[in-house]
């Protein structure tokens, strides 16, 4: 009923249980649960829409990092630090 793999068995365990509940207070719902850790559907615009996320994090990240180093290099020249 259940693959060695903890990632396939909780899905598996709620869903037994979540089935038994409804049969019990007499529903005609069910719930179906797949092994699929990502929906794998082909989307152009999910891709688009996180490929420029990313990219647009990396763009800000990337902006972020030279004034940093900057600000470490002053705080160096204020205290007189040299390096060996």
């Amino acid at each position: 009923m259940c693959s060695p793999e903890p990632v396939n068995c909780f899905p598996v365990l709620m869903n037994i249980l979540s089935n038994t509940f409804l049969r019990l207070f007499n529903s005609t719902a069910r719930f179906r649960v797949w092994s699929e850790l990502f929906y794998m559907g082909e989307n152009p615009e999910l891709k688009n829409y996180i490929f420029f996320g990313l990219f647009t994090y990396l763009l800000v990240l990337a902006a972020g990092l030279p004034p940093l180093f900057a600000m470490s290099n002053v705080e160096d020249s204020k205290v007189k630090s040299t390096s060996c």
